[in-house]
């Protein structure tokens, strides 16, 4: 049913690769392998920024109404994979899109970086501006790709028909101490086997791809680059959200309380659709949830 090939012609030229970006022959391999799981044909683009060229990669019908999607911290757009084979690329046009600055295909611009909410905002911009998608989009992230896109959905409602937020991390509620005592060594030093006991003790042992997880062993060759941090994004509006969103939490999240996050996020949007997904964690909702996920997009 799908070809394992995919089509990677860039729309624009590449500019030199800065220390961010160390895109080795291991990395691009490994990131290609999961790329090839995608249903095919993927359109694979390099967009201009003011931050630099960002990499999104496509597919799914093209006059389908477009869902752009924002990765977790250091997952790439590549996560989005079984999501697009569970049936969002049946039932939308998939702009999966690599974060400025974090590991994937994207180049920040040197002496450019993206440091405020407003300059995220900026890029996201950007981005929508490069793909001229074809109607109102749909804006879904995961974690802090979620943070992203609900940032987003608070400045600019009117260039989104719908926010999808999947265990949305510093929106509705705070870290566990716990976690980031756990993913602290990871961040401060990633090596591949920190990388894969953190994600094999958060995930509860679940089965993640082996291929996602090769190429997560390729990020730990990225310098750590600090991310954007501030204020949560306030979604709140004159008794409803600005534009229509729906949120779901992994239940067996150990970055934070599943059920007192979503009982924070149906106080604050009571417009919103909230729901709790039992038996899956926070890292591997991607991955292992793609189903439930398609499923949860094209009820609209």
């Amino acid at each position: 049913m799908f070809r394992t090939s995919t089509s990677h012609t860039p729309r624009s030229n590449r500019t030199p690769r800065t220390p961010h970006t160390p895109h080795t022959p291991h990395f691009r391999a490994a990131y290609g392998a999961v790329l090839a799981q995608w249903p095919a044909p993927v359109d694979s683009v390099d967009l201009p920024t003011p931050y630099g060229l960002t990499r999104v990669n496509s597919c799914g019908p093209a006059g389908a109404p477009p869902l752009v999607l924002l990765p977790g911290a250091g997952a790439t757009s590549t996560v989005w994979g079984a999501c697009a084979r569970a049936g969002l690329a049946g039932t939308h046009r998939v702009h999966a899109v690599d974060l400025v600055g974090d590991p994937g295909l994207s180049v920040p611009e040197p002496g450019r970086a993206v440091r405020t909410t407003g300059d995220l905002v900026g890029w996201l911009d950007a981005v929508l501006d490069g793909l001229g998608p074809h109607g109102p989009v749909t804006l879904g992230g995961h974690s802090y790709g979620a943070w992203i896109a609900a940032h987003y959905a608070a400045s600019r409602p009117t260039r989104l028909g719908r926010l999808v937020l999947l265990d949305p991390t510093q929106v509705f509620a705070g870290f566990r101490h716990g976690y980031v005592l756990r993913a602290l060594p990871m961040l401060v030093r990633p090596t591949p086997e920190r990388i894969r006991s953190f994600l094999a003790w958060e995930s509860g042992g679940a089965e993640l791809d082996p291929a996602w997880l090769r190429l997560q062993d390729e990020t730990a060759r990225f310098r750590a680059v600090r991310p954007v941090t501030g204020p949560r994004p306030d979604l709140t509006g004159p008794g409803e959200p600005p534009v229509p969103v729906h949120v779901l939490f992994a239940g067996r999240a150990r970055c934070h309380d599943a059920d007192r996050a979503a009982g924070a996020a149906r106080r604050m949007l009571p417009g919103a659709r909230v729901d709790v997904l039992p038996g899956v964690s926070h890292h591997a909702l991607p991955l292992v949830a793609a189903g439930e996920i398609a499923r949860l997009v094209a009820a609209g």
